[in-house]
């Protein structure tokens, strides 16, 4: 039996080898990264649908429930359950679509932009912290450098 690491590697190639390693033990360590980033700003008990919903109208603005169901992959009626809890908490808020008054244009509540806000800006303060009291400034210059490849990695 073929095992997958040979599907991907040709024989007696080295740098492949390290290649296939390397992608691994980098997938394991940015999940690690992300789940302790993760772990700095509790977004409460918003499912990960929820979150995604309130990331897109972030990132892309008011939308209505049709775009946000096509967005997620997912049925109107769906996405109106979690538009509907997102509103029952005070996260997003909707508002007649001025092109057409029968759409329900969604937008995030100034108290959404908040928490999202502050969310942010403690993983970022966790990382800081971490940066700062676990890499001296020569690594610290190193990790700038892995980010640059990292950021090239992420556009391919």
């Amino acid at each position: 039996m073929v095992s997958m690491k040979d599907q991907l590697v040709p024989r007696n190639d080295p740098q492949a080898a390290r290649a296939l390693a390397l992608a691994a033990e980098l997938r394991v360590v940015a999940g690690r990264l992300i789940r302790r980033l993760r772990e700095q700003a509790d977004a409460g008990d918003l499912t990960p649908s929820q979150k995604s919903v309130l990331l897109h109208l972030e990132r892309e603005g008011p939308a209505t429930v049709t775009v946000l169901a096509r967005a997620q992959n997912m049925r109107p009626q769906s996405m109106g359950a979690i538009v509907s809890a997102l509103e029952a908490a005070g996260l997003v808020n909707g508002a007649p679509d001025p092109d057409d008054g029968r759409q329900t244009m969604l937008s995030l509540t100034a108290a959404c932009r908040e928490m999202i806000a502050t969310g942010r800006a403690a993983r970022q303060d966790w990382l800081f912290r971490a940066i700062q009291a676990s890499l001296d400034p020569k690594e610290q210059e190193r990790l700038a450098e892995a980010v640059e490849l990292l950021k090239r990695l992420a556009d391919s």
